[in-house]
């Protein structure tokens, strides 16, 4: 029989056991591409894989993951940032196996906090620790709260799609994270592909220019292929993901999932240790 002394002991070494927490951040050189769309249904893949997931709307001030999901909160990091809420009461359970904390859309003040601001909003995110996996959707573009977000992650998934404006500005957020730091590991996803060939393609020309001018390797990590389920599932407000596990774009969330948990492990290191790398950068 075991004793008290026993139990306590493996209940400690359980708990060392226990994997940290891993941020992984999805951004983009431009708005449009789906980012926050990716994020969503990334998101609930995992969850049915059985993590606790969190996704972050750090889109500030035009946030917009609560209306992929049909969800109507009724705090946001405003209230956070105002110290007028803690983030765990902001917190929000959906339909579908994750929780989001939603932006502050439409408050463009918090597209650039002040420093006290961002000490409050730091300090939060260590009460999330009981999460596996936390996304923070980043705006697109690279200010310095994007690129801190980047910065501080386990996982840096850059988004772009085919058209030529988006391939640049992909490269544009690429090449100002290497100027910051030349070890951050980049994943790219391509989005909106009509073919395989076409992201392929697409692909290989941003991961070749990147290796030839700025001597980093981008990994790619899949594509989501063009289908007419992502228009319908944003206009009912229902991801995708659910509306048909097996279309196209569905298949192609799998396909990323695959290559970032079995091919591809990155281990999470923490809350805290995202915490001193983003407060470094920002």
């Amino acid at each position: 029989m075991i004793n008290q002394e026993q139990q306590l002991k493996q209940i400690v070494e359980n708990v060392n056991k226990k994997q940290k927490t891993k941020i992984i951040t999805v951004s983009s050189g431009k708005g449009g591409v789906g980012k926050t769309n990716f994020a969503v249904n990334l998101a609930i893949g995992y969850a049915k894989l059985g993590k606790k997931v969190i996704v972050m709307d750090a889109d500030l001030g035009l946030a917009n993951v609560n209306v992929i999901l049909g969800v109507i909160p009724k705090y946001n990091l405003y209230h956070v940032i105002k110290n007028k809420k803690p983030l765990k009461e902001i917190v929000l359970d959906t339909p579908y196996g994750i929780k989001i904390i939603a932006g502050a859309s439409g408050f463009s003040q918090l597209a650039n906090l002040t420093d006290d601001q961002r000490e409050i909003f730091i300090n939060s995110l260590s009460e999330l620790e009981y999460a596996d996996i936390i996304i923070i959707d980043t705006g697109a573009g690279v200010s310095n709260n994007v690129l801190s977000f980047i910065l501080g992650a386990d996982e840096t998934i850059i988004i772009t799609t085919p058209e030529t404006t988006a391939i640049t500005d992909a490269y544009g957020i690429i090449k100002s994270i290497y100027a910051l730091d030349k070890d951050i590991p980049i994943k790219l996803v391509i989005n909106k592909c009509e073919s395989i060939s076409e992201g392929k393609r697409v692909a290989d020309r941003i991961i070749n220019i990147s290796f030839q001018f700025l001597s980093i390797k981008v990994e790619n990590l899949g594509f989501i292929m063009s289908d007419e389920i992502v228009e319908k599932a944003v206009k009912v407000q229902k991801p995708f993901y659910i509306l048909n596990p097996k279309s196209k774009a569905s298949i192609g969330i799998d396909h990323v999932l695959s290559q970032l948990e079995h091919i591809n492990v990155v281990e999470g290191k923490g809350i805290n240790n995202f915490l001193k790398k983003y407060l470094k950068y920002s």
